[in-house]
């Protein structure tokens, strides 16, 4: 538990799955759970992959278990890890790398 993150701030985070019910679900569960152990508040949202664009606008990450095929202004972070449980930890050192530059 490095307990850094930024005082009083929630991130935005948008994860997407082919459906947007129970794989986006689980991986946004899991996220906030991992990003609260170091300090990080942050709202998930859940979407399907061809609804990123309308989302990306308003959030500081996406988190996608799919391929996400559009240009978007937001750094895109792979959410197969959370659900194979292997990687877990780079994946969530990632995450907190871009929310510490956001």
């Amino acid at each position: 538990m490095s307990n850094s993150g930024s005082a009083g701030k929630v991130y935005r985070i948008l994860v997407a799955c082919g459906t947007a019910i129970a794989t986006s679900t689980h991986v946004a569960i899991k996220v906030k759970e991992l990003l609260k152990e170091r300090g990080y508040e942050a709202v998930t949202t859940q979407c399907r992959v061809v609804e990123i664009p309308s989302y990306a606008p308003d959030v500081d990450l996406v988190i996608s278990t799919a391929q996400v095929p559009f240009e978007i202004n937001v750094p895109v972070v792979d959410g197969i890890p959370f659900l194979t449980g292997l990687g877990v930890k780079e994946v969530i050192d990632k995450i907190e790398a871009i929310l510490k530059q956001s």
